[in-house]
């Protein structure tokens, strides 16, 4: 492909990725993935090329554009290189009008900062959360230990976690076939000590996707105890038991939940519960890094929705939690709505119960939790809280 060409067909992505994300559709990963696969021509530098071309022109957009051209005449407008591109020469895209305008930069809609500003993020601490994410891992000790990784630095407070260099083929790695290693951000793996998990515990990973924290769960239980992870996706729970065979996490079992419907399943788990974990649907504010184009699917009424579900799930987990145990509330979000008053909501419906005070290697106390943000802690940013039943 000409230099053209792949403008081209960033402006194609481009618009197929804006499209999907007002359409609630394939994430942008997915759409690139397929676009290449029907294009076998392109090379490994072209599509490498392509992929930096339309996440840069993500990363810049906070307001989803109009079109993938108005996406891309934004990284023009910084950037002489890209703007003499569009030259119309071949399959290159057509030049750029006197009277075309570029869509405008920006970390996020408008209505999103008022309530990022409302939730107490500062502005200063906005940029940071579309900057492009590191590689983190969790080295599982449920296998035997990996061999030195080249360019892998510890993380402070993290025994068990490393940050390879960006751009490290993980799934070739030998240490990741043999189940050695999980990819996990550093913040996922902080907030999931929040369980404090121990060997013969009783756990329920309330919605466990594909089970990246029933994973660190499992390891931090030793094998030992009874770990059962529950979702109401069967694509996204299906995908837990072969990682967990891969990581030799033998306590995991499986529960696929009829969404409202979900203690009908759970009925032998009522009040016997050490610890629920919930790492609740949200509104993902915390992991733009890793998925910018989910600022373009958010709205107002999608964020309510999420609220009431988040609630719904905490009234599940109550019920689960036998005397003295305890919920552990999770969301990979920095809005108030969804982390912090969250759980003093739920405090508030169920007197007696108490947010446990946390000592966890990074974040800042919030409300009834600790919040983990991008500008502060360089992780994902997360909102925990662990909220205790009384005996």
């Amino acid at each position: 492909m000409t230099p053209s060409a792949r403008v081209q067909a960033a402006i194609e992505l481009l618009d197929a990725i804006i499209a999907a994300a007002r359409d609630q559709g394939a994430a942008a990963d997915t759409l690139i993935a397929r676009y290449f696969t029907e294009r076998r021509y392109a090379g490994s530098k072209d599509r490498r090329a392509v992929r930096e071309l339309v996440y840069a022109a993500i990363r810049q957009l906070g307001e989803r554009p109009r079109s993938g051209r108005a996406a891309m005449l934004a990284l023009a407008a910084n950037d002489s290189e890209i703007a003499a591109l569009f030259d119309g020469v071949g399959h290159g895209p057509a030049p750029i009008g006197a009277s075309e305008t570029a869509a405008k930069p920006g970390v996020a809609p408008e209505w999103m900062l008022s309530r990022l500003e409302k939730s107490d993020v500062p502005g200063s601490e906005w940029p940071a959360l579309i900057e492009r994410a590191p590689l983190d891992i969790r080295i599982n000790w449920l296998q035997p230990a990996p061999p030195p990784i080249d360019g892998a630095e510890p993380i402070a407070g993290l025994p068990d976690a490393l940050r390879l260099p960006s751009g490290t083929n993980i799934e070739a790695l030998d240490a990741y076939k043999d189940g050695a290693i999980e990819v996990q951000d550093a913040g996922s793996q902080i907030v999931t000590l929040a369980a404090r998990a121990a060997p013969g515990m009783r756990i329920v990973d309330l919605c466990a996707g594909a089970g990246g924290k029933t994973l660190a769960l499992a390891a931090l239980m030793g094998n030992e105890g009874v770990l059962l992870a529950t979702d109401t996706d069967r694509a996204r729970l299906s995908r837990l038991a072969p990682r967990a065979a891969r990581a030799g996490a033998t306590i995991v079992e499986t529960r696929l939940l009829d969404p409202g419907r979900e203690l009908e399943v759970l009925g032998d788990w009522v009040g016997s519960a050490d610890c629920v974990l919930i790492d609740a649907p949200c509104s993902g504010t915390g992991t733009w890094r890793r998925n910018p184009e989910a600022r373009w699917r958010l709205s107002p009424d999608r964020i309510e929705r999420l609220v009431e579900t988040q609630r719904h799930v905490l009234e599940i987990g109550a019920e689960l939690v036998r005397p003295g145990g305890a919920i552990v509330y999770i969301v990979c979000s920095l809005l108030d709505e969804e982390g912090a008053g969250q759980a003093a909501a739920f405090l508030g419906r169920h007197p007696g119960w108490q947010a446990a005070s946390l000592t966890l290697p990074a974040g800042r106390a919030h409300g009834p939790g600790i919040r983990l943000t991008p500008g502060h802690d360089s992780t994902d940013g997360f909102f925990v809280a662990r909220l205790e039943r009384p005996c």
